[in-house]
């Protein structure tokens, strides 16, 4: 059992780590993006701000709900082979 609550313990910390790399990289495209989609349009008012509203949209968006995958998936994968392991 104590195996079992380190090997947690430390796949949380791992998947943490993943997860913020995933995220901050994710919303540098995003930020690029928008800011190349200005530049081509050179849209309504200032840079900054188009990027910054963009950016709001992008935080509530389902792009950056499945990047919570990153804790399900693995989870899951790793349940599906206990209960194989054990069961079958």
């Amino acid at each position: 059992m104590l195996a079992l609550l380190r090997l947690l313990g430390i796949g949380f910390v791992l998947l943490t780590v993943v997860y913020v790399a995933l995220s901050l990289w994710s919303r540098s495209v995003r930020r690029r993006k928008l800011g190349q989609e200005w530049d081509e349009a050179q849209g309504p008012g200032a840079r900054d701000r188009f990027v910054e509203e963009g950016l709001k949209d992008y935080d509530h968006s389902l792009r950056r709900k499945l990047i919570l995958g990153v804790y399900i998936l693995p989870l899951c994968l790793m349940a599906l082979i206990i209960y194989l392991t054990n069961f079958y």
